[in-house]
């Protein structure tokens, strides 16, 4: 009987696992801490009866892939929410934008930038089931829809500052900088507009949408979903090594490349392991959660509304505190991404007091305290928002990294967004996820396509696996 050990039971290395036991194989998943789902876990971090997510909040690129298509999660429990406004970008004297699931309806609140708006995302929106196809996939594969691609990649690959030229208004060029910042990228470098034109268009093709009680739900989901398949997760085990894991036919880890690395010791070839320890992370997150009393008191409307609410200001402001990060740099007002879930999913809420997310970009590995910094963002752009506080939780980039191991000095999409990076991430291969060691995978979000709780990562590494196995 064919074995498979999955290290690891991020969202990634549960799809990895739920992937194979689908095709009759033996699959243990082994945790290191003591409940399943890395980034998509929830708890009660700051009140009773108030369910926060602890990292992975929104997943517009989960609700329509290859690995959801195939299994249904819907049937073991998992349901997504939506809000009405998917997200927004909140300016000084109450003005401001917002994305809706609509094109028409997101270019009409841009005024005199609407048409630029509809011309970007329209066409994009319309075919974006053939250009996921694609950019969900490794970089190097014969494209299913090229032309497709080709126009996506135009947009992509230009540095996010000069698209933002095709807007005009204050306002719009804001609500694409915000979805830009996501990439954790100087928004003048070439591709940073990647992330940001994927997300912004993802935003109006499924909108961003939240797993109803919490993300944790995604993780239950895939739990029950491996168990019908025979499948076993067992929590509180640190693997350290692969002679641990006895002989089993497949190994996925879904893990940092330096720690896959060093899990592997000398069985990797050394150009592997080399590649792998040069492996770059990004900046890091800082992370507070709030729990207020009533609504969050944003001046621009269509806010209060909002899933997402992407508050650093202008363009300029949010390019300028992104440019100061890569540098190593904390900026006086960082860009700070604010969820509140609790609107399209109210059973995280306890009466009128409401979880409240919150993070900002920090350099790597910050050593500072960014609460005031968050706080006071979020206050420039909600007057009053400090007298909702009622408690505040904490996490900084350290404890980021000890919560996640993945999460190597609070990057919580592990991996540089760089160019290089998007296009041959870890390493330069025809097959990323191969390890150089026969049966042995990489699933984890340093692979392509990279961070999301969308599984593809582990679903697209199992496949190679099944593949070799044939």
């Amino acid at each position: 009987m064919t074995e498979a050990v999955v290290v690891g039971s991020g969202p990634n290395g549960l799809a990895a696992a739920v992937t194979l036991a689908a095709e009759g194989i033996t699959v243990r998943v082994l945790e290191a801490a003591e409940a399943v789902g890395g980034g998509t876990r929830s708890a009660e971090l700051t009140s009773r009866g108030l369910l926060h997510d602890e990292c992975s909040g929104f997943h517009p690129l989960a609700v329509d892939t290859p690995f959801s298509r195939r299994f249904d999660l819907g049937a073991h429990g998992l349901t997504w929410r939506w809000p009405h406004v998917q997200y927004s970008h909140p300016l000084d004297g109450g003005r401001g934008a917002a994305a809706y699931r609509s094109v028409a309806d997101t270019a009409a609140g841009l005024g005199a930038d609407g048409a630029a708006w509809r011309r970007v995302f329209g066409s994009l929106t319309e075919r974006f089931d053939g250009i996921t196809a694609d950019f969900l996939r490794p970089m190097l594969h014969v494209p299913t829809h090229p032309l497709l691609l080709a126009r996506f990649g135009v947009y992509a690959a230009t540095p996010a500052a000069l698209l933002a030229r095709r807007w005009s208004t204050p306002e719009a060029r804001a609500l694409f900088g915000g979805v830009a910042a996501h990439a954790f990228r100087p928004l003048g470098t070439p591709m940073s507009s990647a992330i940001g034109v994927a997300l912004g268009t993802a935003a109006h093709a499924y909108g961003w949408p939240v797993a109803e009680g919490g993300s944790q739900a995604i993780a239950a989901a895939m739990v029950s979903l491996l168990e019908k398949h025979g499948g076993t997760v067992q929590t509180g085990v640190r693997v350290e090594s692969l002679d641990e894991l006895g002989a089993p036919d497949i190994v996925m880890l879904d893990t940092s490349p330096a720690a896959a690395a060093r899990i592997a010791g000398n069985r990797m070839p050394d150009r592997v392991a080399r590649a792998y320890r040069r492996y770059r992370h990004g900046p890091g997150a800082f992370k507070v959660d709030y729990a207020v009393e009533g609504s969050v008191p944003w001046t621009h409307e269509p806010s209060r509304r909002a899933g997402t609410v992407h508050v650093s200001g202008s363009f300029a402001e949010t390019a300028a505190a992104e440019r100061l990060v890569h540098r190593g740099q904390m900026p006086d007002r960082p860009f700070v991404l604010v969820g509140q879930q609790f609107l399209a999913d109210p059973s995280r809420s306890s009466g009128n007091l409401h979880p409240l997310y919150a993070y900002a970009h920090v350099p790597a590995g910050y050593t500072g305290d960014a609460t005031e910094a968050v706080t006071a963002q979020i206050e420039r752009f909600a007057p009053g928002f400090r007298d909702t506080v009622r408690a505040v939780h904490v996490r900084s980039t350290t404890e980021m990294s000890v919560h996640n191991a993945n999460y190597v000095g609070g990057d919580i999409v592990t991996g540089a967004n760089d160019p290089w990076q998007l296009v041959f991430r870890p390493r330069v291969a025809l097959d990323p996820y191969a390890t150089g060691i026969p049966g042995v995978y990489l699933c984890s979000a340093a692979t392509p396509p990279g961070a999301g709780a969308h599984g593809l990562c582990g679903y697209n590494a199992a496949r190679s696996a099944l593949a070799v196995l044939g």
